[in-house]
């Protein structure tokens, strides 16, 4: 398991729905390592702070394995093309994680990286900016359908992360499933 990209975003104003709304959605890689503190990774925004970040929330993590099912259900959306490669981050992700998804994470589970340790918080929620960001409305829908949520992440040692890093999962007391937590959160 191991840290396939570290994105981040600044906030900044977007047209959706006809409406003008603030949004650091648009995560981009970064080359380099990237300071890990106790609000999130230097240099990354949130828009709504009541809905992302925060001690709980500080850093957001999505399995890079779901991508293949993104990209399939845009182009049957018409949202993009077929052979048209989502770039890591556009799930709005801070880390992209190869090696890992969902199912094998429960929170208060800890992800030991060689220079910091997160702890496994809750599900992400998605709202309406990530239908823009896919690019068609019922990304929201298939985001709950599908589970393929990824997980916000606390700091409990800051440090530094980048691209590479490999991941340890250390696992926690195991009683709430993060699958478990987001089904009940979203009624499925």
């Amino acid at each position: 398991m191991h840290v396939s990209s570290v994105n981040v975003a600044r906030v900044e104003s977007r047209l959706i729905d006809g409406r003008r709304v603030r949004t650091a959605i648009g995560k981009r890689p970064v080359a380099s390592r990237v300071a890990v503190r106790r609000l999130g990774l230097e240099g990354d925004e949130q828009a709504e702070t009541s809905l992302h970040g925060g001690i709980s929330k500080a850093v957001y993590l999505y399995p890079a394995v779901h991508y293949a099912f993104w990209q399939t259900v845009r182009a049957q959306a018409r949202a993009a093309l077929w052979d048209e490669t989502l770039p890591a981050g556009a799930m709005g992700e801070n880390l992209t994680l190869a090696g890992l998804d969902e199912t094998a994470l429960w929170i208060g589970d800890r992800l030991v990286l060689p220079g910091c340790v997160l702890a496994v918080s809750e599900p992400r929620m998605p709202c309406f900016k990530f239908g823009a960001a896919m690019g068609f409305a019922q990304a929201v829908k298939l985001m709950a359908q599908s589970g393929f949520c990824g997980a916000y992440l606390a700091v409990i040692e800051e440090g530094d992360v980048g691209a590479g890093y490999p991941v340890t999962l250390q696992p926690g007391p195991r009683e709430v499933s993060l699958r478990e937590l987001f089904r009940a959160r979203v009624g499925r």
